[in-house]
C-alpha cells in the first residue's frame, strides 16, 4: 500500500508523519490530536496555501496531499481557548474602566441632538475578529482602532458613512484580496494579518485600504467618480491629521494616530520645491500644503496598486463569491 510521507507545522513545531494514500481526513485529525492536543473541531489544516476542506470520508489522497508537502495545522487546545477567554476577559474589563475613567473626566459641554444621533448613525456598529484565526485579542484590538480612528471616524460623520460590521479576511482563504465591501456597507473586510500568520500588516496600510472600501459605500466600480471620491477621503484624513499635529482640531477623548511622513517624496517636499532647486522660503502654511501634495501623489500611486486587490470591483471581485 503507498504512503504519504509529508510535515505537519503547528506554532514552531513541525512533526513528520508517514500514512497511507487511503487514511481519512478524520483519521488524520484524529493523529494531529494525538500530536498536538488540538481537537478536530478546532482544527484547521492549510496546505499549497488552502483549506483543506475534505468531508470524513475523503483520503489524504484524494486531496493531494503528496509525499514532501507541508501541512501547516492552525488551531489551539482545549486549554489555550481557556487562557484566551480569560485574557479577553479581562481585556475587555480593562477597555471598560478605561471608557468609565474617560466619560468621568470628560468637561461637560453643550450639544446638539443632531450631533448626537449622527455620532451613534455613521459609525461601525459592530466589530468582529475571525475567532479560528490566531490571536484574536490582537485582531480585536486592531479593529477597535480602526474603528475609533478619530480620522476616519471624521470623514465618516462628513460622508454619513454607516458600516454594519468591520471584520478581517483570512489570507487563506482570499489570498488575492485585501478588501472587500459587502452591500455597500453591510459589512467591511480587511486583511489584517501577514500571510504568515506571524503579526499583523502595518496599521496605515490597513487604513488605507479601509478608506478605499468606505469609498465604496457609494460608488460599486472604480471608476472617475470613486478614484474622485477615494481621493477625497484620503486627503481629509491627511488633512485632519495635520490640523490635530497642529493643535487646530481636536475630537475631545480620542485617542490619535498622527499620520507622519514617509517617503523620500515627502521628505524632499519639507525641504524643497518640487520641480526646483531651492529651499522653500515660503509661509508654514504653504510648506504644509507642499508637503500634504507630495503626500497625495504617494497615495495616488498607491491606490492603483490597491484596486487590483479588492474584491469589491475590479479583477479580484470575480475571485471573491462575497462581493455583491
Amino acid at each position: 500500500m503507498a504512503t504519504i510521507d509529508f510535515t505537519v507545522s503547528h506554532k514552531g513545531r513541525n512533526y513528520s508523519l508517514s500514512l497511507p494514500s487511503v487514511t481519512t481526513f478524520e483519521e488524520l485529525q484524529a493523529e494531529l490530536e494525538e500530536l498536538t492536543s488540538v481537537a478536530p473541531k478546532n482544527q484547521k489544516v492549510l496546505y499549497k496555501g488552502k483549506k483543506a476542506t475534505l468531508n470524513v470520508e475523503g483520503t489524504i489522497g484524494d486531496a493531494g496531499i503528496k509525499s514532501g508537502v507541508k501541512v501547516q495545522l492552525l488551531g489551539s487546545t482545549a486549554e489555550e481557548l481557556g487562557e484566551l477567554r480569560q485574557v479577553e476577559g479581562e481585556f475587555q474589563r480593562r477597555e471598560r474602566i478605561l471608557r468609565e475613567r474617560a466619560s468621568k473626566s470628560q468637561p461637560k459641554l453643550r450639544s446638539t441632538g443632531s450631533a448626537s444621533s449622527s455620532s451613534i448613525q455613521f459609525r461601525f456598529h459592530s466589530i468582529e475578529p475571525l475567532p479560528h484565526l490566531p490571536n484574536p485579542s490582537g485582531a480585536r484590538e486592531l479593529l477597535e482602532k480602526l474603528s475609533n480612528d478619530p480620522a476616519i471616524r471624521h470623514v465618516m460623520q462628513i460622508h454619513h458613512f454607516s458600516v454594519g460590521l468591520l471584520t478581517e479576511l483570512a489570507p487563506h482563504e482570499h489570498p488575492e484580496l485585501l478588501g472587500l465591501n459587502v452591500n455597500a456597507g453591510q459589512a467591511i473586510k480587511l486583511r489584517l494579518r501577514t500571510d504568515a500568520y506571524d503579526g499583523f500588516r502595518l496599521y496605515k496600510d490597513v487604513r488605507r485600504v479601509l478608506c478605499h472600501e468606505l469609498t465604496h459605500n457609494v460608488w460599486g466600480d472604480h471608476d472617475n467618480n470613486f478614484k474622485e471620491l477615494n481621493s477625497k477621503l484620503n486627503r481629509e484624513v491627511l488633512e485632519f491629521e495635520r490640523s490635530v499635529t497642529n493643535g487646530t482640531h481636536t475630537l475631545s477623548g480620542l485617542p490619535s494616530d498622527i499620520y507622519q511622513p514617509s517617503s523620500e517624496q515627502e521628505a524632499y517636499a519639507q525641504s524643497y520645491i518640487l520641480g526646483g532647486s531651492a529651499p522653500v522660503e515660503g509661509t508654514i502654511d504653504e510648506r504644509r500644503q507642499l508637503m500634504l501634495q507630495a503626500a497625495m501623489k504617494r497615495l495616488q500611486k498607491d491606490e492603483e496598486d490597491l484596486e487590483n486587490s479588492c474584491g469589491t470591483s475590479g479583477p479580484s471581485a470575480t475571485q471573491s463569491s462575497s462581493s455583491s
